[in-house]
């Protein structure tokens, strides 16, 4: 056999020649031509439909984790406000004895004109002022029934202190911040 150069196009032989020249061309070209863009359009097709199915996919995905990163916001929020009010608390908390020991400077008996006396009373307005603003009031139960809730009973008083199961004497203040309870009242009760 004949090598053949790379530049070089082998002949086709003389039968496979006369093949050629005796097929009509529109014909089977149009049939062809015909099928393939059935094809296409039928790939086309196809993959339009594939396309729009993953676009409803990726659609359904992303409003998921728009919704998931709406819900994450809101529980941070509310973690942090929680946070923040549990702070004010424990700040409120860590200063009632403070508040204690400036009543406790008031009670005992001194001139009125005293300087030391009027600085006391002028701090002790300030923290009243202070926790008026965080929303710490006293909770102030003479005379009431007793509430577990909002008293520790420390002491039981005499029959002759009031009725069966009231509070007949405060022994230390206690605070709430809002509706929650910072500090129990330390209270004596009438016996039942």
């Amino acid at each position: 056999m004949k090598r053949m150069k790379k530049h070089e196009q082998p002949m086709p032989d003389e039968a496979a020649q006369e093949e050629l020249e005796e097929t009509p061309v529109t014909g089977p070209e149009e049939t062809e031509i015909d099928e393939v863009a059935v094809e296409t359009e039928a790939i086309d097709l196809d993959a339009l439909k594939a396309a729009a199915g993953k676009a409803e996919e990726y659609l359904a995905m992303a409003q998921r984790v728009q919704a998931d990163f709406d819900n994450f916001r809101r529980r941070n929020e509310s973690v942090r406000a929680d946070a923040y009010s549990e702070g004010q608390r424990s700040v409120a908390t860590v200063f009632l004895p403070v508040l204690d020991n400036l009543e406790r400077a008031l009670a005992v008996q001194s001139a009125e004109g005293d300087a030391l006396r009027t600085g006391v009373e002028m701090t002790l307005k300030q923290m009243n002022d202070v926790y008026e603003k965080l929303g710490v009031t006293p909770i102030d139960r003479l005379g009431e029934p007793f509430d577990p809730n909002l008293e520790n009973a420390v002491m039981q008083g005499a029959p002759e202190d009031g009725e069966p199961g009231t509070v007949c004497a405060v022994l230390q203040k206690g605070y709430m911040m809002g509706k929650t309870v910072i500090r129990h009242a330390m209270v004596k009760v009438v016996p039942d």
